[in-house]
């Protein structure tokens, strides 16, 4: 898999399960109209959700990480 697709998929794959966990959860607690809803859960999972992006490190191209939980960056 190229490493470019594999971040861009990552990155895709952390906000969409966030999003749909905080859009589930918002509408169970908060009774307000949907179009609120969803852009408080996307505000919510662009802020948490990890940041996956390709650094050339040592002549190859390798996925890090980013995560405002964890210090640095992690090599996936």
């Amino acid at each position: 898999m190229n490493p470019k697709f594999k971040a861009m998929f990552l990155n895709f794959l952390g906000f969409a399960i966030l999003f749909i966990i905080a859009r589930v959860t918002f509408g169970y607690l908060l009774s307000i109209d949907r179009l609120y809803l969803a852009l408080m859960a996307a505000v919510f999972a662009s802020v948490l959700a990890p940041k996956f992006a390709v650094a050339d490190i040592a002549d190859s191209k390798k996925v890090m990480m980013k995560w405002i939980f964890i210090k640095g960056f992690r090599e996936i």
